[in-house]
């Protein structure tokens, strides 16, 4: 069995596990992030660990890629695994995908010099495909994989975002 077709037969014993009990598609993902020292941090979730950091130049030890970097790729790559399972799913040959994330931004909302939002301006994704597919089915792949894309909903949708705080007296 070649691997979309094993992507294929996970792909369906997981949706028809989940039109049986809908419960077993909710979860909580939790991460706990740690400055380590000075800007760098340490995140962990389950068995994962990331280290992230700022460039030097503004006060970072660059130890790491920043969460920008991270979150581009939390995007990108949610995309291109998305577009094969759909690609399995929907028996549309690929041979290579690629998927690369331009995000504008302006740091000067950060440093508190521009009016400009922290987030993001822009984002565009650009995919490439080398298939024996048609156009048409292409086209089917990718509109299945954005529809149901988790990091594209979380990038295209505000969400609700709560902070609570526990303080600790030092």
């Amino acid at each position: 069995m070649n691997e979309q077709e094993v992507i294929k037969t996970k792909f369906l014993r997981t949706q028809k596990a989940l039109r049986l009990k809908p419960a077993l598609g909710l979860g909580i993902g939790i991460s706990k992030t740690r400055i380590l020292s000075g800007l760098s941090c340490k995140s962990q979730e389950g068995e994962y660990v990331f280290h992230t950091d700022m460039p030097s130049q503004v006060g970072g030890n660059g130890t790491g890629p920043t969460p920008g970097v991270l979150g581009r790729a939390a995007l990108g790559s949610c995309l291109a695994m998305g577009y094969m399972m759909w690609a399995s799913r929907l028996n549309v040959i690929i041979d290579s995908l690629e998927v690369q994330i331009e995000a504008d931004y302006d740091d000067g909302a950060l440093f508190d010099t521009s009016d400009s939002p922290p987030g993001y301006s822009e984002i565009r994704y650009i995919v490439k495909i080398k298939s024996p597919a048609s156009k048409m089915d292409i086209d089917k792949v990718l509109d299945e994989g954005d529809k149901h894309s988790p990091y594209l909903d979380v990038f295209s949708r505000a969400q609700k975002c709560i902070r609570k705080v526990e303080l600790e007296e030092s």
